[in-house]
């Protein structure tokens, strides 16, 4: 299937509304039924205004972060169309990509009918 990667960059401290940006955008991503996302916590940074951004031994706020998602053409736009109608200051990026999935999900999770197990530091149950 041929789509967009789209990339958001935000800090760790970085809010929208009582929520972090991350957990914003995150949360939209699910609202829209786009079915995945990956964030990824990055060492170091340089912003677009030029500061470093780097997590200190006392305080990962300032922890550049990456919101990653691979969606069709429609699920870009409405998912952007909702970030400038909340008017959150984030960076992102967009590209086209090919995507799709290969081979069988064998997970307890993409097979329902399947039981499943439960593991205890106690034992197997």
């Amino acid at each position: 299937m041929n789509g967009y990667q789209l990339t958001f960059y935000t800090e760790q401290n970085r809010k929208h509304g009582h929520q972090t940006v991350c957990e914003w955008l995150l949360h939209e991503a699910r609202r829209l039924g786009i079915r995945g996302a990956t964030v990824i916590s990055a060492a170091e940074g340089v912003g677009h205004a030029g500061a470093h951004h780097a997590p200190h031994v006392l305080k990962l706020a300032d922890q550049p972060l990456q919101i990653i998602l691979a969606v069709t053409g429609d699920e870009a736009e409405r998912m952007l169309a909702i970030v400038r109608a909340e008017n959150v200051h984030v960076f992102y990026t967009r590209f086209p990509i090919e995507f799709g999935v290969i081979g069988d999900d064998d997970s307890d999770e993409a097979q329902p009918h399947k039981a499943h197990k439960t593991f205890s530091l106690i034992g197997r149950s």
